[in-house]
């Protein structure tokens, strides 16, 4: 199968840019604000938010970083009681904002938001990602998305990051 690239870096950085903004008019307080990025690619947008942020407000939001694969419900959940997830800012009453790169099922975020409340009891949870591609399994909807690309089952849509990849492009195969 071939990809073909649909979003340059230009593009990308466009997106975050935009997704930067709708954030500062729709939570007035950055001070109460926490970016949780899902490892891998999530929590390098969240740090390109939050440098965002700071380039227009002055405001430095907490950032954390997540791996959900323990809170995954195609593994084995008798290694969660094991382990527990811990973050360094307090979740307690916040405003947390997920960030990932594609939204597709809306089982990763599922997973994300039982760490979450695992962690504290925030004021509330949204969602930020790149990529809404539909075909959700799941009720959940990003509140902030780069692009809605509407693909077919059989499609595949691939974030490119500097950070992991060496570039940044979006692409479908």
């Amino acid at each position: 199968m071939a990809e073909r690239i649909l979003y340059s870096p230009q593009d990308i950085r466009r997106m975050l840019t935009r997704i930067a903004h709708e954030i500062m008019e729709k939570i007035p307080d950055l001070d109460n604000l926490v970016l949780v990025g899902i490892k891998r690619r999530g929590e390098f947008l969240a740090q390109r938010l939050q440098d965002l942020i700071y380039k227009f407000e002055g405001v430095k939001v907490k950032l954390e970083g997540l791996d959900i694969t323990p809170y995954r419900d195609d593994r084995d959940r008798t290694r969660e009681s094991e382990q527990t997830i811990s973050f360094s800012s307090d979740l307690h009453h916040k405003t947390i904002i997920i960030v990932d790169d594609v939204l597709y099922t809306g089982r990763t975020i599922r997973s994300a938001m039982d760490a979450i409340m695992d962690a504290g009891r925030p004021g509330a949870i949204r969602l930020a990602v790149m990529v809404d591609r539909g075909h959700r399994e799941l009720p959940i909807r990003a509140d902030f998305v780069g692009k809605n690309i509407p693909t077919s089952r059989k499609e595949s849509i691939n974030l490119y990051l500097q950070e992991v990849d060496g570039e940044d492009k979006i692409t479908i195969v």
